[in-house]
């Protein structure tokens, strides 16, 4: 009887817990959603011929930094001999130094009003190991500031992490 107690008890909290998920006599209803007649009736994407000069040099969101405008801060340890850089890079950009290339796809930082901030960069890392003619793609992929654990370059002498993404947000002064 022991046996079936615990069979028969979750059995019984199943059947209990679907209960509660409606029959099909019951129907959901329609959601009305209010328009707004005052709005123009322009398809997305569409602009004033009047202003259509003066939208192309503009950017899109006042106060936000375009990819192409971040700097990130991208730091890198020869374990071997203990030695340090720190290499300010923009999206695009590649650096070499010694046996190491480092490309920074991009860089993003969270919105100060956001939660929990957080800071990181898309990051390509490869080596030219001893006795080969051409570089070896380590590392592929984001790196964060604050978790460094949550993705790794896993490389016996390289290290890699990011310092920082510089870039502003719409109402920052």
């Amino acid at each position: 009887m022991a046996v079936r107690t615990p069979i028969f008890a979750g059995v019984i909290l199943c059947a209990l817990s679907l209960g509660g998920c409606g029959s099909d006599a019951e129907e959901a209803q329609p959601v009305a959603v209010p328009i707004d007649q005052n709005a123009e009736a322009q398809p997305a994407g569409a602009a004033d011929t009047a202003d259509a000069g003066d939208a192309a040099d503009e950017p899109q969101q006042t106060g936000a930094t375009t990819m192409a405008d971040r700097v990130a801060t991208i730091g890198l340890l020869n374990k071997r001999n203990n030695v340090s850089q720190d290499f300010e890079m923009s999206p695009g950009e590649t650096i070499e130094s010694g046996p190491v290339i480092l490309t920074l796809s991009a860089c993003e930082r969270t919105a100060p009003w956001e939660m929990p901030q957080e800071t990181g960069a898309f990051v390509q890392v490869d080596v030219l190991n001893r006795g080969q003619s051409d570089h070896t793609r380590v590392f592929s992929g984001w790196l964060f500031k604050d978790s460094p654990s949550l993705n790794v370059v896993e490389h016996p002498i390289y290290d890699v992490w990011v310092k920082d993404c510089a870039m502003s947000f719409p109402g920052d002064e």
